[in-house]
């Protein structure tokens, strides 16, 4: 384009001055030439703004600077907020080994290696012509998150129950993080007079009135968008003297059995959990077997005694100690009477079965008998006085009580009546409780009684 022009120029000339070329008219020509390169010619521009860039430290970064037309101009770059100059051309001027530039198709590229906290700024690019032309474009070096362990709270506290603390976590970074808190269990935090909340903002988490279940690990969490977010993580110890409940108090078993017995305690710090009994501390052995579950400040205790005999009957305790106090439960194991074997029912088919081996005709002789026996019986009970003058009695009329006897058994086959009146005899008390008779057997002053009643 440029060399068309000079020809149309030279033509035009040629036409004006067709026939006089003289060493004058050709300077004019040039100087006209000169001049229409100068004014017509491109001056050096930039093609494209520089951008802004953002990177992590430690990161590369490359700001480009587009110019065309440069010609014979020099490009510098220049840092302004250390007012450093770091390139001329392709030099590099800066004592900072991190910088260095390259050039490809009219782009000057400067680069910045491991970019540090200081490359964080301005940078221009310029171009020497007159005036000077430039233009600036922002590096942007961000940090992530890092929590000051000298500035926060250590890694465990311990605070007594019923006591206030404020825990800290500091962290820095660019741009500034925000900090958070939450349990590690999921559990919600309760702060500001017992206002409870998943998730607390801020530095300072203060806690007031710390109760043994607010202990355990609570997370502080350190977050400004660059990547990876950090956290840290402090347990809360809550500490307190033991507590010991005992869900029984009174545990009966017969002799022989296996029992067992437990107690819950909580306590921080840990505490020594044992059992006692008679002022001795029970080891496990073939006789006991001890067990411990722990969860946290929890502690259940259980204590097997096997096979009870009559001296493992008595108090046992639950004893929890720990640095801040201690304290016990008491268990009574009590022996309870293994019930006896009933024989009502038992006793009442043997009468039945003896009944009907009796001959019909005295059947109800020998009941009647019977109902006279036991008249007698709770006659004696309810008047002792009684007694003597029956048995008196009974002694004048021994003889006639003897014949009644044979007369009676005469009248039983094979001595059968005999036999089950004995047997009613014996098992009569059962069937009317033990109200009328402490003992299974009759006392023998009542046997007589039963001849009398056959002689009246």
């Amino acid at each position: 384009m440029f060399i068309l022009t000079v020809i149309k120029l030279l033509l035009i000339a040629l036409n004006i001055f067709p026939s006089r070329f003289t060493n004058r008219r050709i300077m004019f020509i040039i100087y006209m030439t000169n001049l229409v390169t100068h004014v017509m010619m491109d001056e050096p521009r930039f093609a494209q703004p520089i951008p802004n860039v953002t990177v992590a430290v430690g990161r590369d970064a490359n700001l480009p600077c587009v110019v065309e037309h440069l010609g014979g101009y020099k490009v510098a770059w220049i840092h302004i907020d250390r007012q450093m100059i770091l390139t001329i051309h392709r030099h590099v001027i800066s004592r900072i080994p991190r910088y260095s530039i390259t050039y490809t198709d009219n782009t000057w590229l400067l680069h910045v290696n491991q970019a540090h906290q200081d490359d964080r700024g301005y940078y221009m690019c310029q171009v020497n012509t007159n005036p000077m032309i430039s233009q600036v474009g922002y590096l942007q070096v961000v940090v992530p998150p890092n929590i000051l362990d000298i500035e926060s709270t250590p890694s465990s506290v311990a605070v007594r129950e019923n006591q206030n603390i404020n825990m800290t976590c500091r962290a820095d970074g660019f741009p500034s993080p925000k900090i958070i808190w939450r349990r590690e269990d999921g559990e919600e935090i309760a702060v500001e007079k017992k206002k409870k909340v998943l998730v607390y903002d801020g530095d300072v988490l203060p806690l007031t009135k710390v109760s043994r279940n607010e202990m355990g690990a609570y997370l502080c969490i350190a977050t400004n968008g660059v990547p990876p977010s950090v956290s840290k993580r402090i347990i809360l110890d809550v500490e307190f003297s033991p507590m010991i409940w005992v869900p029984n108090q009174l545990v009966g078993a017969p002799s022989g059995t296996d029992v067992t017995i437990d107690c819950h305690t909580e306590a921080h710090p840990k505490a020594i959990i044992y059992w006692v009994y008679n002022s001795v501390m029970v080891l496990p052995s073939k006789k006991y077997k001890t067990d411990y579950t722990e969860n946290s400040y929890r502690a259940h205790m259980k204590l097997t005694i096997r096979n009870l005999q009559y001296g493992d009957f008595g108090n046992y305790r639950c004893i929890s100690k720990n640095s801040l106090g201690e304290t016990e439960g008491s268990i009574r194991v009590y022996e309870i009477p293994l019930p006896s074997t009933p024989s009502k029912q038992v006793t009442h088919t043997t009468v039945e079965s003896r009944e009907n081996n009796i001959i019909p005709s005295s059947r109800n002789d020998t009941t009647k008998a019977l109902q006279t026996d036991m008249g007698y019986a709770m006659k004696n009970d309810l008047y002792p006085g009684s007694a003597s003058s029956s048995s008196s009695g009974m002694g004048a009329s021994s003889s006639a009580a003897s014949s009644s006897t044979s007369m009676q058994t005469s009248a039983l086959p094979g001595g059968a009546a005999g036999n089950s009146l004995s047997s009613l005899g014996t098992k009569g008390s059962l069937a009317t409780g033990k109200s009328t008779f402490d003992a299974d057997r009759p006392p023998n002053q009542y046997a007589s009684s039963v001849g009398k009643s056959f002689l009246e």
